[in-house]
């Protein structure tokens, strides 16, 4: 029986993960870097646990694991480590990051992992596992497709990790892909885009889809943006805010994206990806994907959500709609 390894496990997502893989009978472990709540973690779920941290000793602790799938954010400060942990210990890795250097990092690291019979995919949440299969269903609408845009609505309060997260995304600088190459666009512009209640502003943001959508669909041209309604992003210190949103507050807001593939002969097409909120489809969409992964759904070197599970992946997460526009 193949093990996986849930690392950060006592954070605010990596506890609902843990609960989930509980739920569907996965033998599994949890991990991360304080005791203490490990240990009560861990008795809880009737678990094994294991304490390390995101450093060079890693592989060292990753014995008899064949599935790390990394919760620990920011993932700036854990992803490499734990990366280069797994391709020497011979461990497929996952995490749930949108920082768009992390993906960066796991495509420098592909042919290193293929060697290593590793796979490296990152971003198995939401995002990037629903705006990925959404890039790829909206390219099949139409022939040549040449100019990818992808925005995601953020409704409701966000949580601490995330917030950390998203200032590395803003920290990466603004980019975009043009003909086939990540190229510096500090001087792009909003966009309207209608997420269902008519159009709405949507900052230029560099997520993670950058590289995914490219390897995803093959489109060279793809620009992010991001429409943040409310309170969504905090300001002042990050490390003082809660957890995450409460129970009901997920239940209050769903989560959406809009994509937009334009043909080379200036034909577009439009589709929408409609979910439960964002923090309860991650937890979902990644035990889902290690599941898969233990079962030997995989292939050594860099890999993309939609590439390696199909298209239709997201949708396997229950209250997920796709609408074509």
């Amino acid at each position: 029986m193949k093990t996986l390894l849930i690392y950060g496990a006592t954070g605010y997502t990596g506890r609902m993960a843990a609960e989930r893989a509980k739920a569907l009978g996965l033998t599994f472990e949890i991990a991360g870097r304080t005791v203490d709540r490990l240990e009560d973690l861990a008795a809880q779920l009737d678990v094994p646990y294991r304490v390390f941290g995101a450093d060079a000793q890693a592989a060292e602790a990753l014995d008899g694991i064949d599935v790390l799938l990394n919760f620990a954010g920011p993932f700036a400060q854990t992803a490499e480590a734990l990366m280069r942990a797994c391709m020497q210990a011979g461990v497929d890795y996952l995490d749930i990051t949108a920082e768009i250097n992390i993906y960066r990092l796991a495509e420098r690291l592909g042919a290193q992992a293929g060697e290593a019979g590793v796979m490296l995919l990152p971003g198995v949440g939401w995002d990037v596992v629903p705006t990925d299969c959404l890039a790829m269903h909206v390219a099949q609408r139409v022939a040549d497709p040449h100019a990818l845009s992808i925005a995601l609505q953020v409704p409701g309060s966000m949580s601490r990790g995330s917030a950390m997260s998203v200032s590395e995304i803003i920290g990466a600088g603004l980019l975009a892909r043009i003909d086939g190459e990540l190229v510096a666009t500090p001087d792009a512009q909003s966009r309207q885009f209608d997420f269902g209640d008519g159009p709405v502003t949507c900052q230029p943001l560099s997520f993670g889809d950058l590289v995914t959508g490219w390897h995803s669909t093959g489109i060279p041209n793809i620009a992010m943006f991001v429409h943040i309604s409310g309170e969504a992003f905090p300001k002042g210190d990050l490390s003082q805010l809660p957890d995450g949103p409460s129970v009901h507050e997920r239940d209050t807001h769903r989560a959406c994206a809009v994509a937009e593939v334009t043909a080379a002969d200036g034909s577009v097409a439009r589709s929408m990806i409609e979910t439960v909120n964002g923090y309860s489809y991650t937890p979902l969409a990644a035990i889902e994907a290690a599941r898969r992964v233990l079962s030997d759904d995989r292939k050594p070197g860099f890999e993309t959500p939609a590439r390696i599970f199909g298209g239709e992946f997201a949708e396997s997460i229950a209250g997920t709609t796709i609408t074509d526009r």
